[in-house]
């Protein structure tokens, strides 16, 4: 199925599915409903039972047990839309067959370099087939591979009846980059035991710790005066923003923090004289400080207020929660991922998410749900990249998962 994987793969990531920040309805674009659409037709023609997608652009299809035993009903997801942080439209794939172990250029014209000096690790790809953007958008792994493992397993599992398995079910998600992709998942309707997404990084990871989130508008009123007769009258508002932004602790963002670290990280800055708006997203894998960052960044803008005469609001919202708590207690759903990976030859790799899945709102909701591999690397930029060999190597995870399933005595 290899050459099948791959060009599911590139039709996905060649629909731009990108989310939006701030917007109340769900999907946030309705261009998600392109490679929405899409899908369904490719799930209904592949044999795929009870293929339905709801006005919010949720997929949920069933593939029926072929055995007789009475196995838990497990569930794997992966989410359609890409990350907001850099643009998707226009993605022109590009395929690097057997690759040599140098520097890949993208984009010539625009001087774009992916370099093994600045991301060594995809030396560990060397003699597969790597695929990248063209420099100019973000490849869309993110969770384009999820989708394509997903959707080439169930296929997988249809065209070999002779591997038994229980029921499985599968969904497809918008928003999740946007922190919204659960926020209509019927869990009843759904009707699994528990399951997992693939939204991973390099082959091998099962991970059930992610941070907490919280999400936080700042904005700050100034006040618009002729320059030439300013003295003692206008309030410059960029300039309340650039002394808030330095009022946070500069070596608690993204680039100066990794594994249990937190951070707040200021993912856009927009104003002029008369308003400016800041928005951050806080992260900490340990509640109580996770908190304590929300509890520094209310107390800040308290302080500022008191500064410049209560010119700053702050909207703040909670994203998700770690799923630890949650998927601790029924630990035997990681192991059986674990056993999966480690029979196809891999090694089994726990680490923390340096972020989120939609798995760990499901897990909160009902549905605990462990993350797996989907493959991809330099997520929600245009350095991202994935190995064919991966996203294959994910779609056999999950019928190997589904073989364990059934070979196990549940009663």
């Amino acid at each position: 199925m290899k050459e099948q994987i791959l060009e599911r793969f590139i039709r996905y990531v060649k629909v731009d599915t990108q989310s939006e920040f701030g917007v109340e309805k769900i999907p946030s674009t309705d261009k998600q409903f392109i490679l929405a659409n899409q899908i369904v037709e490719e799930l209904e023609s592949i044999g795929m039972s009870e293929v339905e997608i709801d006005e919010h652009c949720y997929i949920m299809a069933t593939l029926p047990a072929n055995t007789d035993k009475e196995i838990p009903v497990i569930g794997f997801v992966a989410h359609m839309d890409t990350s907001p942080d850099f643009t998707a439209t226009g993605c022109a794939p590009k395929v690097w067959e057997n690759y040599d172990g140098s520097d890949l250029v993208l984009n010539e014209t625009g001087g774009i370099v992916l370099k093994t000096e600045e991301f060594p690790e995809m030396l560990q790809f060397k003699g597969q087939t790597m695929i990248t953007t063209d420099g100019m958008t973000l490849l869309g792994a993110d969770d384009k591979a999820g989708v394509t493992e997903i959707v080439s397993a169930m296929e997988y599992l249809i065209n070999h009846p002779e591997i038994k398995h229980g029921k499985i079910r599968i969904c497809f998600t918008p928003d999740e980059e946007v922190g919204r992709g659960a926020d209509l998942f019927d869990v009843e309707k759904f009707g699994a035991e528990w399951a997992y997404t693939m939204d991973g990084s390099i082959p091998g990871e099962i991970e059930y710790e992610n941070f907490n989130a919280a999400y936080a508008e700042i904005d700050i009123q100034g006040k618009i005066v002729h320059p030439g007769s300013a003295k003692n009258k206008m309030i410059n508002s960029m300039t309340i923003a650039a002394d808030f932004i330095l009022s946070l602790p500069q070596k608690e963002t993204p680039e100066n923090t990794e594994g249990y670290e937190g951070f707040f990280h200021l993912i856009s800055n927009n104003g002029n004289v008369d308003k400016s708006e800041l928005r951050y997203i806080i992260r900490d894998h340990d509640n109580a400080k996770f908190a304590e960052r929300k509890n520094q960044m209310q107390k800040l803008v308290d302080d500022m207020n008191e500064k410049h005469d209560n010119r700053i609001s702050l909207k703040m919202t909670d994203q998700y929660y770690n799923m630890a708590e949650k998927v601790k207690p029924v630990m035997h759903i990681v192991e059986i991922a674990r056993e999966a990976i480690s029979n196809l030859g891999m090694k089994p790799l726990t680490n923390p998410i340096r972020g989120g899945t939609d798995g760990s709102r499901l897990s909160f909701m009902g549905l605990p749900c462990p993350n797996i591999f989907a493959g991809g690397l330099n997520f929600h930029s245009r350095y991202e990249f994935v190995a064919l060999e991966s996203i294959v190597s994910a779609t056999e995870t999950i019928v190997e998962i589904s073989k364990i399933m059934e070979q196990r005595d549940w009663n």
